[in-house]
């Protein structure tokens, strides 16, 4: 197995070399980022946003993200890395087969039927609109402007001197459409490497509630969720958590792997509208849930910070 482990990231890190990125670091974290690009990024497909696609990030000798899945193809909705987001489809249902609705973070997008939206299908792309990004020793600024439709900025960077890595985001409508989208964040958290497993807590601000059950395999107790055994391959646990708050307070998770020391604790500024768990053998995911709603000419704005740690 772990020479299985050693040969998937050699061929990981070949490939990685081949595509737009950058570097960004302080005296204590380290972070590749993939850089958005229509003919020649990474990441090509209409799941996720193209900007701020993290390829991997170190901190003391220990790693967090990394290639999780077995196949990759630019244009497959789930062949991305790191902390990224999705955007609920704008305007899908408005649109005719044949016509035209938006995702923020990828852009027009063509309807091909009559069938509902499905996250897991990669659309046609109409237009990606603008996209500038602006790069220095410890951050990144992406930038994406569609016309008409919306204006959105995101900056990953560091914070001097310490182990924080925060995501900004604003977003303002430059339509004459009400925006109203759900955007949330899969993480895809990759503890040094480790399967997922005994050695893996999640713990959560508030007593966290299942809507099923994961019979030998995970559970929750009180704030935290624990694994029984290591999930085999083909293996998932999924599901719907319940009880947090109206307040953004209860966007506050930890994940540490008590085998390896690796810890990371993650924040942010907006409530939680739904809050999902999906964790196959080789990543974790806690999926925070932000609901937004921009009237035409308006702007929000919204931060997600990664503390890392040692917790030995």
């Amino acid at each position: 197995m772990r020479r299985m482990w050693f040969l998937f990231g050699l061929a990981a890190g070949a490939l990685a070399a081949e595509f737009p990125q950058a570097e960004i670091a302080n005296a204590l974290v380290h972070a590749k980022i993939y850089l958005p690009d229509a003919q020649n990024g990474y990441y090509r497909a209409t799941r996720f946003d193209w900007s701020g696609v993290i390829a991997s990030l170190e901190y003391k000798g220990h790693t967090y993200f990394g290639v999780w899945f077995p196949r990759y193809d630019p244009k497959l909705h789930d062949s991305i890395t790191g902390p990224v987001e999705s955007f609920s489809a704008l305007w899908f249902d408005d649109a005719k087969p044949g016509e035209t609705f938006v995702r923020i973070g990828v852009g027009v997008l063509r309807r091909p039927d009559a069938r509902k939206v499905n996250d897991f299908y990669t659309y046609e792309i109409v237009d990606t609109g603008r996209w500038t990004t602006r790069a220095a020793a410890d951050s990144i600024e992406f930038a994406q402007d569609l016309p008409g439709t919306y204006s959105y900025r995101k900056t990953v960077r560091l914070e001097k001197g310490k182990p924080i890595l925060v995501i900004e985001h604003s977003l303002r409508n430059t339509g004459a459409k009400v925006i109203d989208t759900q955007v949330f964040n899969h993480d895809f958290f990759m503890l040094d490497n480790q399967p997922t497993g005994p050695d893996l807590t999640v713990t959560f601000p508030f007593d966290v509630h299942l809507d099923h059950e994961w019979p030998g395999l995970a559970e929750t107790r009180d704030k935290r969720l624990v694994y029984l055994k290591e999930l085999p391959q083909g293996q998932s646990v999924f599901g719907e958590m319940k009880g947090f708050g109206a307040s953004a307070a209860d966007f506050d998770f930890r994940i540490e792997n008590r085998k390896t020391g690796a810890g990371v604790r993650q924040t942010g500024t907006l409530p939680l509208s739904r809050l999902h768990y999906w964790s196959i053998r080789t990543t974790a995911c806690p999926e925070a849930y932000h609901h937004l709603q921009i009237e035409p000419g308006r702007e929000t704005h919204w931060q997600v910070a990664y503390e890392f740690y040692e917790t030995r």
